[in-house]
């Protein structure tokens, strides 16, 4: 595997195994051969096993003592429950910001806001996407809030995004709340905005991987959250 240089080889080893499980390749209940994906990614096992650490953190993998490391449960409740701590986590910021914006970040949010309406039907739209929430959460949350984040979007990789091209449409609204809502200094829709968009962030990823049949779909084919 080619060397992505100024990314953490843990980090390549814990988007790969993200990427086996958003494939169906390994799936709830799966042990992890640990000596198989340092031979895949050509790395040595210190990497795999800083990654397997990581992704118990996250919620991903469970370790077993001396049996070793086992997907977790992934299907729709654990895809719900990562979009929903990812829409409460990020509403937080959100709302912080909508509390006390300066002139200079709505300044910024209206830049990326532009850019969202500009780019709905390319590819931009997601590194302006990107753009937006970083700018929030960069600003208004703190070191702890935003691992939090970090945390709860290890199952919901960017790698995932671009292969749905037609969610842009649905989310751009969402965008719009949030800002109207900072800019209003109105906390509780800009919090809102974000739960409602980590929602229906869910209901494309669910819809998505049980199209894949990564994961099967609800007895009673009920996708709403």
């Amino acid at each position: 595997m080619p060397k992505k240089y100024g990314v953490k080889e843990k980090d390549l080893v814990a988007a790969h195994v993200v990427t086996l499980v958003l494939t169906g390749k390994l799936r709830s209940g799966d042990r992890i051969d640990r000596n198989e994906i340092a031979d895949e990614l050509a790395l040595s096992r210190v990497p795999v096993q800083e990654a397997l650490v990581q992704l118990e953190r996250d919620g991903v993998v469970s370790t077993r003592y001396h049996r070793g490391a086992y997907v977790e449960r992934f299907d729709e409740r654990a895809v719900r429950e990562h979009h929903e701590l990812y829409g409460v986590l990020n509403g937080i910021a959100s709302a912080r910001a909508a509390d006390d914006p300066t002139v200079d970040f709505t300044d910024r949010l209206a830049g990326f806001l532009a850019g969202l309406r500009a780019g709905v039907e390319s590819k931009g739209f997601g590194a302006d996407a990107v753009g937006f929430r970083r700018a929030v959460n960069d600003q208004y949350a703190g070191p702890r809030l935003q691992a939090a984040i970090r945390a709860s979007t290890t199952l919901m990789p960017p790698t995932f995004w671009p292969t749905y091209f037609a969610h842009q449409e649905r989310l751009l609204p969402f965008y719009e709340s949030e800002f109207a809502a900072i800019v209003g200094h109105d906390p509780a829709p800009a919090r809102r905005a974000c739960e409602e968009r980590a929602t229906v962030m869910g209901q494309i990823m669910l819809t998505e991987l049980i199209r894949r049949r990564v994961i099967p779909p609800s007895p009673n084919g009920d996708l709403s959250f």
